[in-house]
This record gives C-alpha cells, structure tokens and sequence, in this order.
C-alpha cells in the first residue's frame, strides 16, 4: 500500500472513531426541536409537554423553534438538509404524509430523508357539529346529508389537514354528497355560530371549546372510546369503522443520523412517557401514549404514508402545486 494510501485509511479510520464516540457521548449540548406548524397547534402543543420531560431525562436542553409556513414544508425541509448528527429533529406528524400528497415537487423526500426515532402518542379527532343544525348523532348528521345532498358543510383547517382528512373518511365510509370549506383559523368559530355544519378537530385543539354550549359532540374518530370523553361514542360504534382517523405525534430525524443517537433518544423519550404524571398531562390533551420500537415506528410512518395517498386517491384530493 502506498504512503497516500495508507494515510488515507488512517484517517478514514479516525473520522469513523470520532463519529463513534461523538454518538456514544451523546448529547453534549442543546437539542434544536423543528415544529413545522405553529405555536398552539396540536403537535406543538403535545410536543412541548412531552419534551419537556425528556429533557431533564437526557440532561440537555431540547429547545423547540417554531418554523411554520407552506404547510409545514418549510420547517421539515429545514431538518432534511441539516447534519445527522442528533443535534437537530423534527416534530413529524400525520402531516409529513399529507404534504407528500398535496404537492407534486416537495424539497425533500417524505420516505426518504428522515428517520423516525419515536412516537409521541395518537389522538382523535372530535366530531362536533353547531347546535343549531340539531344533530346529536352520527346518524342524524348521515340521515341529514342523505336528505339533502350537497347541502351540508364541514370545516377543516385546509385542504389535507387532519380535520379534512377525517371528514373524507366519514364521507366516504357513510357515502354523503357534503362540501368541503376550509379554513385558516376560524373553522371552529363558525360552526359554533351555525354557519358551518360540522368539523373533524383535533381533540388536543377543541377542548377549550367542548363546553362553551355552542357545540354537539358526536363521535371521536377512533375505533374505541377515550378516556377524556368516556361518554362519547367512537365512530366505529356509530357504524363506521372505515372512518377511523388517529393523528399521531412524534419524533424524527435527518436520515443517516447514527442509530446509536436514534436508541439514546428513543429510550429517554419512552421513559418519559411512562411516567404517570406526563401521561396525565396527554390524557388532558387527548392524547394517548404509543410505545414501539424504532423499526415498528418506522413502519408505522410508511404505512401511515401509504394509507394517506390511497386516501388522497379515493377521496380525489388533487395536489395544490
């Protein structure tokens, strides 16, 4: 072997070494939190009460920055590019494949370029209708739409979010002609005040609102009853268990970041979940934990990628750009 060669062995070996034991010191200073969305929205919200845990457990800051914009395009294309080195991760969500189905060209590959390290916990959404319509099942809701087709209206916070995608999964499992009217931020306004019918909300974002006098509750859209709201019936108890809809939070990374660093995340994260107390504070938020491993949370993403364009195809959701 020549002198060049050998040196560069050498140093390809030394680099491997550092990486190593960069990983194996892992963390060693503050963890950037990218959240694609918002402020108070429902996977910044369960983040933040999740993380703040984990960071007392791992001895680092994990610092959340809010970088909300196209969608949530913006801050997820932020991490994609960033080093794998553990130092900066995404807050993914049920959105990362509702982005992949409402634009043609995305900066980055939804399957491709993170690696999940760990799932938060799944919550509903919560069917709520105005008062004024009078619905207080999903039966009154079907039977009405069946009456009236193309005369109802549910509300969503925008074209692929999760509240649209629960309504299409109720429209097409009970095969109503309703319409589609999104919103920005006033979706759940404007069904309190009677100008819209109905909407699919995030538990973790309607309970503020489930008492104001103003709203029906009827469904969660889970197969089984929560616990937050034991007397309300699950959408698969009201007769449709094909419109089941579960939006989860969790954790992922830049792809290539070590595995070592995925598992030291993964398992602080997952001890923090056991604790009773945090469990208290998600069960407020509606929120239930859901402990797997790396590989099954890996699965779970693709699948539930897999299920949302199949979804986007059936209820002919077009790509925005």
């Amino acid at each position: 072997m020549s002198l060049r060669a050998t040196l560069c062995a050498i140093a390809a070996t030394m680099l491997v070494a550092t990486a190593a034991g960069a990983a194996d010191n892992y963390p060693t200073r503050p963890i950037r939190v990218i959240s694609p969305f918002p402020a108070g929205s429902a996977s910044d919200t369960v983040s933040r009460v999740v993380l703040d845990q984990v960071s007392q457990i791992i001895g680092q800051p994990m610092v959340i920055e809010t970088k909300p914009g196209a969608g949530g395009i913006v801050g997820f294309a932020d991490v994609a590019k960033a080093d794998p080195d553990g130092y900066t991760v995404v807050t993914s969500s049920t959105s990362l494949g509702t982005g992949a189905v409402l634009h043609s060209h995305l900066p980055y590959d939804p399957a491709g370029d993170f690696a999940p390290v760990v799932m938060f916990g799944v919550s509903p959404n919560v069917l709520v209708a105005s008062t004024q319509t009078g619905f207080k099942t999903v039966a009154d809701l079907v039977a009405a739409a069946k009456a009236n087709p193309g005369k109802l209206t549910f509300a969503s916070a925008g074209v692929g979010s999760s509240s649209h995608m629960a309504g299409e999964r109720l429209r097409l499992a009970a095969n109503i002609d309703v319409r589609h009217v999104p919103f920005r931020d006033q979706g759940l306004t404007e069904v309190m005040a009677g100008r819209i019918d109905y909407y699919f909300i995030p538990l973790a974002a309607a309970a503020s609102a489930l008492n104001s006098g103003k709203l029906n509750i009827l469904a969660v859209s889970s197969l089984k009853r929560i616990a937050l709201l034991p007397d309300v019936p699950s959408i698969a108890e009201a007769g449709y268990p094909k419109a089941e809809f579960n939006f989860w939070v969790g954790i992922s990374a830049p792809a290539k970041t070590p595995r070592t660093v995925i598992d030291k995340l993964h398992e602080a994260t997952e001890k923090a979940l056991q604790d009773p107390a945090l469990q208290e504070k998600l069960a407020k938020l509606g929120v239930e934990p859901k402990l797997m491993s790396v590989d099954a949370f890996a699965k779970f993403v693709k699948d539930d990628l897999v299920a949302t364009v199949q979804l986007a195809k059936d209820a002919h959701i077009e790509p925005v750009d």
